[in-house]
């Protein structure tokens, strides 16, 4: 073992972070969300290292890996961290998962101790029958009687406080995001401590955020996207976060937290715009500041340092708006293989429409057939047990293959049209961004929740619509044939913006919500094209019968 002391700079997380719990003392940590104080820094350190000493005690070592199936609670953050202190690998597995997907990713990862709670507890265990028993330890954070090593336990199993950080290396796994598999089974991206550092060091830089600041962790801790914005970023800065285990709160939370900094897929803001124009008119808060002061306020933004989208394509119009009310909203891309970053809107230079330039330990260029290529610290150390893979995503100079079809501009900054293979090729030959079409979709009607563009060999666009529920209860008692007048208005509004070629010919109105990671919608709201594509091929089907007849 080796003391704080020993350890000339920071080549870890867990440097990172006792630096952190030194600096910060009893400053405010981890809050719940009632916004009582869970953890103070100095509290989060001890329990941390208590945590260490309890899986340390049932056997987790440096290079072994300690899994997660926990909401967004302070527990999640502690044993990570513990995790951390021993050397061993966190990872964190989604809470939809069903017991078949979770054996995959404990066989995967060599997982033997895991963390959960209560309510996911059936589904681990069910995981580990499949997986014939290789979890040998489940600690579950809550109260229960079903004879399984508790929280508390785990925190007076060990040495209590006599065990330090383990010695450790940048080189070594921080931690491995596992992809939503939308294509397959979920690959593991393996990141090392130098990969999460050299993004912290890129983001720290460019938000700006105070450690007396606050941030809310609502998303899944499984996605690359929270997992660095509220844990590792945190844990480096030491700026509190507000524990949100249930995502349909966030709403409701943010005029209580009233944070520093927060990240959302532009679902959310689409939203939160939705329902400020359904009570102000964009000409009310054109011609009055106090509105707009009055809407940052009602919001929950009137503190906020750092408005952040990212994880899907934005539509133009959103931007703009919570620009013209005094809340710029900057635009990062990233793939969970380059640590959830690429490219990154500045604060004085924010260009609607793209993604910003590279950030510093990233290079960008361009492939012949436009696909954005990214090479620096910020790339993988290579995906888990697939070496064939990882040579497909990086090649032989370095260079990471992101899927995805880019532009950039004289001064470097990067547009991304679509994703490579996503991208309509109509019966014509003519190429065209769903994505794209389906921005002007939703920002031409709070009424549209969800939109989805069909005509890849076909002879026009067609999409599948559903509607937002609120909206839709806003209309009161009307028909389905008013309730689709008004919807076919909204798409005349979008293919007005469109070119002939991209402009939706016929669409169908669905009945049924598309939720986070369900069949249509991964957890941060991206459309599963090819199982929506099969889910609704009869009425795709239809709607293009409709047009030959």
């Amino acid at each position: 073992m080796t003391t704080i002391a020993d350890r000339p700079s920071t080549q870890t997380l867990a440097d990172a972070f006792l630096s952190t719990v030194e600096a910060r003392g009893d400053a405010p940590a981890l809050l719940d969300a009632d916004l009582t104080v869970a953890l103070s820094w100095r509290g989060y350190g001890e329990q941390a290292r208590r945590a260490a000493a309890g899986l340390r005690a049932l056997g987790l070592r440096r290079g072994d890996t300690l899994g997660l199936l926990l909401s967004n609670r302070p527990e999640f953050h502690v044993a990570d961290v513990g995790a951390l202190l021993v050397g061993a690998t966190p990872f964190s597995m989604y809470n939809t998962s069903s017991p078949e997907q979770l054996a995959h990713l404990v066989t995967d990862a060599g997982c033997r101790i895991a963390v959960t709670e209560a309510g996911l507890l059936p589904r681990l265990l069910a995981a580990r029958e499949i997986t014939g028993g290789l979890l040998e330890h489940v600690i579950v954070v809550d109260d229960g009687d079903d004879g399984l090593l508790r929280w508390p336990e785990l925190l007076t199993g060990g040495d209590e406080l006599t065990v330090d950080v383990a010695a450790g290396a940048a080189e070594d796994l921080a931690t491995i995001i596992y992809t939503s598999g939308t294509t397959g089974p979920p690959k593991g991206v393996q990141l090392t401590h130098a990969n999460v550092l050299a993004m912290v060091g890129d983001v720290r830089g460019l938000l700006g955020v105070a450690p007396e600041g606050r941030a809310i962790s609502y998303l899944p801790m499984a996605h690359v996207a929270e997992r660095t914005a509220t844990h590792y970023l945190h844990m480096a800065v030491g700026f509190g976060v507000v524990c949100c285990p249930r995502p349909g709160d966030v709403a409701d939370l943010l005029p209580r937290v009233r944070p520093d900094f927060f990240f959302s897929p532009p679902r959310l803001w689409e939203k939160l715009r939705a329902g400020v124009l359904a009570r102000v008119s964009a000409e009310q808060l054109a011609e009055s500041e106090q509105a707009c002061v009055d809407t940052r306020w009602a919001l929950g933004f009137d503190r906020l340092q750092a408005a952040i989208t990212g994880a899907a394509p934005c539509p133009p119009a959103v931007i703009e708006f919570f620009h013209s009310i005094g809340v710029p909203l900057r635009e990062v891309y990233g793939l969970s293989e380059t640590t959830g970053l690429i490219s990154f809107s500045r604060a004085d230079d924010i260009r609607v429409g793209t993604v910003g330039p590279p950030v510093p330990s990233m290079e960008v260029r361009l492939g012949d057939d436009g696909e954005v290529l990214a090479r620096g610290a910020l790339v993988m150390g290579g995906y888990r047990n697939m070496p064939e893979q990882t040579a497909e995503m990086i090649d032989a100079d370095g260079w990471l293959h992101t899927g995805d079809v880019g532009a950039l501009d004289g001064d470097g900054h990067l547009r991304i049209v679509d994703r490579k293979k996503e991208l309509i090729i109509n019966a014509s030959g003519k190429n065209m961004s769903p994505a794209n079409i389906e921005a002007r979709l939703k920002e031409a009607s709070p009424l549209i929740d969800q939109a989805c563009v069909i005509g890849d060999a076909r002879p026009y666009n067609v999409a599948l619509i559903v509607l937002d529920g609120e909206a839709a209860a806003a209309l009161g008692e009307v028909s389905e044939e008013d309730r689709r007048a008004e919807v076919q208005r909204a798409v005349d509004a979008a293919n007005a913006k469109l070119a002939r070629v991209e402009q939706i010919k016929r669409f169908a109105l669905l009945t049924e919500e598309w939720l986070p990671d369900s069949d249509e919608l991964t957890p941060t709201m991206k459309l599963k094209r090819k199982p929506i594509a099969q889910k609704y091929a009869e009425q795709i089907e239809e709607l293009y019968a409709e047009g030959r007849s």
